[in-house]
């Protein structure tokens, strides 16, 4: 990020043998993703933990490639100040030394972690002071204000907090309104945030998953753009109905053919985005490849990110 815009995938790990191996196989979506030549990967893993075993699985394929850096979510749920040193020495000693430090989503029901810290401030302040610089450290940012926190000033301050601490760079939450993004980077940046930003974006290739990212989790704003998509492409009875359910109806053609224009007009939006980020001056794109390739494929192409590594 020093010398040019960075440029990385996340995936996530699949639940099943099957799964696996049509991401991480021969031939697999990772194989095909390092024909792009991005510069890392991230993986992910379930709320409180879940699936961590599959995580270092796909972690390790990354790694054995050699084709881009691994990079692995960790958080704070459910771990303990041991547990979590010996988690971070197994990845090490994997040959994982990039992480994103997360507190991580609660699943519901739960009023706190459950375990030893309550903020990644604090999973960082730890990571530091055992490991020193063995691990680059990412963190994450919120341009919008994350939903746990009173105040997007508090947000910022935090996020100056993990900086202090040791954190290495910025790899940003989900952002669709741009105002609000360049709002927000003068504001870090006033804040004295030096560290680089790396922008998380999530192709809009389906609308009940674009729905989806933007309430369950985020609380993001969806721009009246990206609304006019979703509305105008609006299946029936809503986008939240089952594909299986919409395959049993007279109205079949109509379905797909909403849910395949949806996506190429999902693409073009992305690729716009993309392009306002990059006039926006940050330091990295990180698109969310949903654990495929072709569409992600063809959004790396068209919008001429993959010309920065040419």
């Amino acid at each position: 990020m020093k010398e040019r815009m960075a440029f990385s995938f996340e995936v996530f790990p699949p639940k099943t043998d099957a799964g696996m191996e049509k991401l991480a196989g021969k031939g697999g979506v990772l194989e095909k993703l390092y024909s792009l030549r991005p510069d890392y990967i991230s993986c992910t893993y379930g709320a409180g933990g879940g699936n961590a075993g599959r995580n270092l699985e796909v972690l390790d394929s990354i790694k054995a490639a050699g084709a881009a850096v691994p990079v692995t979510h960790f958080t704070c749920i459910g771990n303990t100040k041991p547990g979590i040193k010996e988690q971070l020495q197994a990845y090490l000693d994997h040959g994982i030394d990039h992480m994103l430090a997360l507190r991580g989503d609660l699943p519901f029901g739960w009023t706190g972690t459950g375990g030893d810290f309550r903020y990644a401030t604090e999973l960082v302040k730890f990571t530091r002071a055992q490991f020193g610089d063995k691990f680059t450290i990412a963190v994450a940012g919120s341009p919008e204000g994350h939903i746990s926190c009173r105040s997007i000033d508090a947000d910022i301050s935090f996020l100056k907090q993990k900086q202090d601490e040791g954190a290495d760079y910025i790899m940003t939450q989900l952002c669709w309104d741009m105002d609000q993004f360049r709002w927000w980077l003068d504001a870090i940046r006033a804040a004295g945030v030096t560290m680089p930003v790396d922008v998380g974006i999530m192709p809009a290739l389906d609308a009940r998953a674009t729905i989806n990212m933007a309430l369950s989790r985020n609380g993001c704003v969806m721009p009246r753009e990206l609304s006019v998509l979703i509305s105008r492409y609006w299946t029936f009875p809503d986008p939240f109905t089952a594909d299986a359910e919409a395959k049993g109806s007279k109205s079949d053609a109509e379905y797909d053919q909403k849910k395949a224009a949806f996506r190429e007009a999902g693409i073009e939006y992305t690729i716009k985005l993309i392009d306002e980020y990059r006039v926006a001056g940050i330091d990295g794109i990180h698109l969310y490849a949903l654990n495929k390739y072709d569409d992600v494929a063809r959004i790396v192409k068209d919008s001429g990110i993959k010309d920065i590594i040419d």
